[in-house]
């Protein structure tokens, strides 16, 4: 998404000071942040209509009840309010008070927040702990198979990496929020009795040619999974995933009897 200024006559500004920075612009040719504006949204803020907790503002990072939604850091310049995440996008604002906070949606909706005043709300952001969206440990899968009268073992072995993935979501007010995965190395190994047959490590980007470029930014390899031993080998399907998205490639991985891989994609 691009970030585009756009600019709107404020109804209501603290105290009816506009712009409330120094009057100095900042370098970069962007205007002073409004440091007064900044402290008003300080606290946990409700959405009007639903009555839902839409996010928490503390110093200059807005965290969301979602511990699944990366926090992300803001600033308030002018009559606009800028979250950056992976990107920064801009949400003009209609008015800001003590206790309401009226601005418009990454989508042109007009989104109208109240400061909450149930204590309760704060356990949304007690004790948080990020919600791990992928594997966080070693998932181990092993099956055993006869073919031509011989005994085969193969193994999938999920590892977690510290490969991150952004993606981007959007909550009910329309606010783009960064979501944060975690990809996967697979390994797999075909062993024919005590003889090691193949033995290779497979990240996402294996499968480049396969699945397209564009795609492959966006996705996760999400796992892995032995289907079946047949004359032309042991059959792996491994699938590359949008996470939270119905969108997936899933390429077959066929070890033949020497040792031998091949690959085709089998559906999109």
């Amino acid at each position: 998404m691009k970030c585009g200024t756009i600019l709107i006559g404020m109804g209501l500004l603290l105290g009816g000071c506009a712009g409330g920075g120094s009057g100095a612009a900042e370098k970069g040719g962007l205007p002073p942040e409004d440091e007064e504006a900044k402290r008003a949204l300080q606290g946990i803020w409700v959405n009007k209509e639903t009555e839902t907790v839409a996010f928490y503002v503390k110093a200059d990072s807005i965290f969301y009840p979602d511990t699944a939604n990366a926090p992300v850091r803001f600033a308030i310049r002018e009559d606009t309010l800028y979250m950056t995440g992976a990107e920064t996008t801009a949400y003009p604002i209609d008015k800001i008070g003590r206790n309401f906070f009226k601005f418009h949606s990454a989508m042109g909706d007009i989104v109208e927040l109240v400061r909450s005043g149930n204590p309760a709300d704060s356990l949304y952001f007690s004790r948080r702990q990020a919600v791990t969206l992928t594997y966080n440990e070693v998932l181990k899968k092993d099956t055993v198979v006869y073919y031509g009268g011989e005994r085969y073992h193969c193994y999938v072995y999920v590892n977690p990496s510290r490969l991150k993935v952004h993606k981007t979501n959007y909550t009910d007010e329309g606010i783009a929020v960064e979501n944060v995965y975690y990809d996967n190395v697979i390994h797999i190994c075909v062993y024919k009795g005590r003889t090691c047959l193949f033995s290779r490590d497979y990240s996402k980007k294996s499968f480049t040619g396969m699945v397209p470029e564009s795609f492959l930014g966006q996705a996760i390899l999400s796992n892995m999974e032995f289907d079946r031993a047949d004359r032309d080998g042991c059959h792996f399907n491994a699938t590359v995933c949008i996470p939270d998205d119905a969108g997936c490639y899933m390429v077959g991985i066929c070890v033949d009897y020497a040792g031998k891989p091949e690959m085709e994609l089998l559906e999109y």
